[in-house]
């Protein structure tokens, strides 16, 4: 794409709020990366430290996670392997485009992280908005993540007192509720509350470790099934045709990695439009034999009967799905406090941003406003957690939400640019790139638009 001579960051300062303020609330930094701060005025010293291939696993960390689970049951909604991985080649032209379009608006208005990027470009409503579906969206991933916690624990538990699962336990201390809770108060919202999180690089390789244990060991049984594994029904097709579009959450929610895809490409060395190109298609096409190995395997494991969270659908003595349980809930464990400080983040800029507080004010009330930001967020989510015991209703909802990631914003943010560029002509390439994003804006608000309404009215409802 090539970048016109306009200006795309023109209203960025409508609303006033202080450069300090940007800088204290640098939201969604990816987890393995730094950046160099936006105010460096040199270019030439502005180049970050990662490497092209460094991008590309950086990339697969941030789009490999919980959401690998649901994927077995997202194949079934979608009527079976081949609509499921249609469905997702589909989606993936669009998903890496998403991602060029975020690096081209980067550049053409040198901001560095998603939300910002929005904000230059497109203005401060769909700024404002960006943020704060970034908030709703990191608050409802926290939900899932404790849910998922719950669904682990309790086919360890009913391994370890080894009573049958079709009775459950009476005894409290296996009670759902209070394992969540206690996992939560011990060792969750102490590793939430700390002003940074520094301990983030080792979370991100623990859970590319834990995504792969745990699509091995859903191939592996696949291969090699258990004695007892009755023969299930295979859907071959959907069982209507609106069906396909309920597997749609689960492939945003599992692809999406635009929101911290921003700082990664400021972070390389070479920070080019077309270099990024080849990083983002080589991520998401490793993301994607992650997620269709899984997807397919687990699956056709189980048939139309899989669980939402495919881990559910094994027997509890089973070691090596034990194993992939425990890594799952330690991925979980470590992943919560980053979302939560993502989340935190956003809402630290909103509140600098509105209020006008002055540094010597931020200073002082920061960790107090910090400990009751914390509190309530990670007391929401639990007691939310706690009555909502289906990952998938959860992901039905937030699913939605990263089509905007995936589709809206970064359209808005292309049809922005170019209408921005002063041209006397506008070239065929120009029309091109404009119904480009059209479409995916269009697109993008379908899916959240559906999506959301059947998690609503189907869903929660039921």
């Amino acid at each position: 794409m090539a970048q016109g001579t306009g200006s795309i960051n023109s209203d960025y300062k409508d609303w006033e709020w202080s450069d300090d303020a940007g800088e204290r609330a640098r939201l969604l930094q990816s987890p393995s990366v730094e950046t160099v701060p936006k105010n460096s005025e040199s270019q030439g010293n502005s180049l970050g430290s990662t490497s092209a291939l460094g991008a590309v696993f950086i990339v697969v960390n941030a789009a490999l996670g919980a959401g690998l689970l649901n994927f077995p049951a997202a194949f079934s909604m979608a009527g079976g392997v081949a609509a499921g991985i249609t469905l997702q080649m589909c989606m993936l032209i669009f998903i890496i485009g998403g991602l060029v379009i975020l690096a081209y608006c980067s550049q053409a208005s040198n901001e560095r992280t998603y939300q910002e990027v929005v904000w230059a470009v497109c203005g401060k409503v769909p700024g404002v908005l960006c943020e704060v579906a970034i908030a709703v969206y990191t608050f409802g991933t926290c939900i899932a993540f404790l849910i998922i916690i719950g669904d682990q624990e309790d086919k360890i538990i009913a391994a370890l007192v080894k009573e049958p699962e079709e009775v459950g336990s009476s005894r409290w201390y296996t009670d759902r509720k209070f394992t969540i809770s206690i996992t939560a108060f011990l060792l969750i919202l102490p590793l939430s509350i700390p002003k940074e999180i520094g301990f983030q690089k080792y979370a991100s390789s623990l859970s590319v470790i834990g995504t792969w244990y745990v699509t091995a060991v859903i191939i592996i049984k696949y291969i090699w099934p258990d004695k007892e594994l009755v023969p299930v029904e295979i859907p071959t097709s959907p069982s209507t045709w609106t069906a396909v579009f309920n597997a749609m959450p689960t492939i945003c929610f599992g692809f999406q990695c635009h929101v911290s895809s921003v700082p990664v490409f400021n972070s390389m060395k070479q920070p080019e439009v077309k270099t990024w190109g080849a990083v983002v298609t080589a991520a998401m096409v490793i993301a994607l034999f992650v997620y269709t190995g899984t997807g397919i395997c687990g699956f056709l494991t189980f048939g139309a009967g899989v669980e939402q969270d495919v881990l559910m659908s094994y027997p509890s003595n089973d070691i090596p799905v034990a194993l992939a349980r425990a890594f799952i809930i330690l991925c979980v464990l470590t992943s919560y406090p980053i979302l939560h400080f993502c989340g935190r983040a956003v809402l630290e800029g909103l509140w600098l941003r509105y209020t006008g507080i002055t540094v010597e004010e931020d200073v002082v009330r920061e960790r107090r406003r910090r400990l009751l930001q914390t509190i309530s967020w990670f007391l929401l989510t639990l007691l939310l957690a706690l009555f909502i015991p289906d990952i998938g209703k959860v992901i039905s909802v937030i699913g939605g939400l990263a089509a905007c990631f995936i589709f809206v914003f970064p359209g808005l943010c292309l049809i922005q640019a170019k209408l921005s560029e002063i041209q006397e002509t506008r070239a065929i390439s120009w029309w091109a790139q404009v119904s480009y994003g059209v479409f995916m804006v269009t697109l993008g608000a379908f899916i959240f638009g559906q999506t959301t309404a059947n998690a609503i009215f189907v869903d929660l409802t039921a």
